[in-house]
């Protein structure tokens, strides 16, 4: 299972951008439905830096680059940032409920 977390953070006229391409990213796996795959984006309290944090149970642990919407975020991502992201591997202690079930 991968487990990761990429942090990063924006310029400030880049928010509204970030947010409408996180969306989409959303939309997708709502339609897609991806069985396994857990993924969540949090806007921290100085609106511009971003938490994504991803879990996927496939085999390759890779099933969101597959994503078309993703795929989109990430083009131009350095252009939009501030401070690039960095990939942390997680390797999960515990949790409870977390991402709503």
């Amino acid at each position: 299972m991968t487990q990761i977390m990429v942090r990063y953070k924006v310029w400030p006229d880049q928010v509204a951008a970030n947010v409408e391409l996180v969306r989409a990213v959303y939309d997708e796996l709502d339609r897609s439905t991806p069985d396994g795959l857990r993924y969540a984006t949090f806007q921290l309290e100085d609106g511009v830096s971003f938490i994504h944090l991803h879990s996927d149970a496939s085999p390759d642990g890779d099933r969101l680059r597959h994503v078309a919407a993703f795929a989109g975020f990430q083009d131009g991502i350095a252009q939009r940032c501030q401070e690039a992201p960095v990939v942390t591997q997680l390797r999960e202690v515990g949790s409870y409920r977390f991402g709503g079930g």
